[in-house]
């Protein structure tokens, strides 16, 4: 996936940072291997919202406020995808999916405004040990997502 996404932002002559970090396992750390502010990680969820699996990403530093996704999504029931299911869809382990969806993944993406409120956004390239970090106006022109509200 590192590779894919790198080719993908090079095609689209988008210019990012690649760190190569330890192996991290929460947002925080990954925050202090990139060197940067906890508020800039995009951290990339997926959820199954009713039927369907969505990509969510929310800044680091906030918390997914699922009601607001059910409300938006007029759904009833709404949880995080399994191990299982993450590699099904992905073919990542959890910490390392990227905030894209498709052409990379293919699930729709949805992101929280708390993604635009910094110049930056940082996040786990398809791997535990590499980060990109890049303009958030390249992220969203690449990216393409729904933007919506749905953090606390």
């Amino acid at each position: 996936m590192f590779d894919k996404i790198q080719a993908w932002l090079s095609a689209q002559s988008i210019q990012y940072k690649h760190i190569h970090h330890l192996p991290t396992k929460t947002s925080e750390a990954a925050a202090l291997a990139r060197g940067v502010d906890l508020s800039i990680g995009g951290k990339a969820l997926v959820l199954k919202i009713d039927d369907s699996f969505k990509l969510c990403v929310i800044s680091a530093a906030k918390k997914l406020d699922s009601g607001a996704l059910r409300k938006h999504f007029g759904a009833k029931k709404l949880r995080f995808a399994d191990r299982n299911e993450l590699k099904d869809l992905t073919g990542l382990v959890p910490g390392s999916v990227p905030p894209f969806g498709k052409p990379l993944i293919d699930l729709e993406l949805v992101i929280d405004e708390s993604i635009l409120q910094n110049q930056e956004i940082a996040f786990n390239a398809g791997s535990l040990t590499d980060s990109i970090i890049m303009p958030v106006q390249d992220y969203l022109k690449v990216a393409n997502p729904v933007i919506l509200a749905f953090s606390k």
